[in-house]
């Protein structure tokens, strides 16, 4: 026990680049860095050395989990502390090791999406805002809603397709709806939703109907790998962190393959800032079964490699930091809700996963990333500039 505390002493000298309080399971505190402290971190029993140093994020988040460590003060400003010094052993990226190689068939990827997505309507009602949107928003301005946001995000999306009234969009891993229904209500396109997710499925199903959209839009509960069809336009958010590494040749093929000629697609999602940095034992055990965050290059080197033409790339890093940010206020703010629902363990896990996840953000571990792309032979009509993205965007 004195051999651990002299260790952990060692390490936490030099883990973070802004000043920390440690109280130790023997009440020993002691401040590390000058200044007033961002945290206290308390370790209610000791966790043996050997643990942390060989799979650290695993080894803190079960401990945070279980209220063998808590901390006062913000969980998010720890983690970016932690990043963000260059002597920590949390810099940079050395957990890919950690998560073992999946053969994502489609069995796997519908256990993985259930896992995450089902469970309950209820729970994420909670906390995300009325379009039930559950990935990054776009601010227009600071003071935007997140549900203003959220619109912001689809209509900006919608827009960079530069498509028309009558085409086709079939949108890959369509959560609660929310595009899928803008456009066809305000983009007058025929619409098409695929999701693994029973529950955003019957949630879909039932909005269509609400807003009288039979016609005009679907939901499917399948495999996009099932998708036959062809469309105008494509767009899929927050989707292919979810498909594995094994499998990202083959997302990026089929939205080849389902995209008909001169038409535009539009792929969201979260990259690594280097390489194997987005990817985490503890999120890949208890939030995100299966996923992977690949590298911004390794998805170029695939799309360069299929009849698909980058027509923009956009950065969105800040706002889903922000996105984050409120989402773990509105969180916190239904945490006796959750947890005489679901548990103290689950609110803890849930609460570290938002934090950790914008502290990521903040600290540039990762980013989100649109990707718009064209297939050919030819895109005359689309315009030479971004000026028409933004000229829509501010005449909603």
């Amino acid at each position: 026990m004195v051999f651990d505390k002299f260790a952990y002493k060692k390490i936490f000298n030099k883990m973070f680049s802004k000043p920390v309080t440690i109280t130790f399971w023997d009440g020993d505190t002691v401040t590390y860095g000058e200044g007033a402290p961002v945290a206290t971190i308390k370790f209610n029993e000791m966790i043996p050395m050997t643990s942390m140093m060989k799979n650290p994020t695993l080894t803190l988040g079960e401990a945070y989990m279980d209220g063998i460590v808590d901390i006062d003060g913000s969980l998010q400003e720890v983690i970016v502390s932690a990043y963000q010094s260059k002597d920590s052993f949390f810099n940079g990226s050395k957990f890919a090791k950690f998560v073992p190689k999946q053969k994502h068939t489609k069995e796997a990827s519908q256990e993985d999406v259930q896992s995450h997505y089902d469970i309950g309507n209820d729970f994420y009602e909670k906390w995300l805002d009325p379009t039930m949107t559950y990935s990054c928003a776009y601010f227009k301005t600071e003071d935007d809603t997140l549900e203003e946001a959220q619109y912001n995000k689809v209509r900006h999306i919608l827009n960079k397709l530069h498509a028309k009234r009558g085409e086709s969009l079939l949108d890959i891993g369509c959560g609660w709806g929310t595009l899928i229904i803008t456009a066809a209500k305000e983009y007058g396109l025929k619409s098409r939703g695929v999701t693994l997710s029973q529950e955003q499925y019957d949630f879909v199903s039932k909005r269509i109907v609400e807003e009288g959209l039979e016609n005009q839009v679907e939901v499917y509960l399948r495999d996009y790998r099932d998708v036959t069809q062809t469309y105008d336009h494509i767009t899929s958010v927050g989707m292919f962190e979810h498909v594995g590494k094994e499998n990202l040749s083959e997302y990026f093929q089929n939205v080849s393959d389902r995209l008909n000629p001169n038409g535009t697609a539009l792929i969201h999602g979260i990259t690594g800032q280097h390489i194997g940095a987005g990817v985490d034992p503890w999120i890949n055990k208890y939030i995100f079964p299966g996923g992977y965050i690949p590298h911004l290059a390794e998805l170029v080197e695939i799309v360069m490699d299929l009849p698909l033409q980058f027509d923009d790339i956009e950065p969105l890093r800040r706002h889903y930091q922000k996105t984050l940010e409120i989402w773990t206020d509105n969180f916190h703010a239904v945490k006796a809700d959750v947890i005489d629902s679901m548990g103290e363990r689950f609110y803890r896990m849930w609460d570290m996963y938002l934090q950790a996840c914008a502290a990521s953000f903040e600290s540039g571990n990762i980013d989100v990333i649109q990707f718009l792309m064209s297939k050919g032979p030819s895109m005359h009509d689309m315009p030479m500039t971004r000026a028409y993205i933004y000229e829509a965007d501010n005449a909603k």
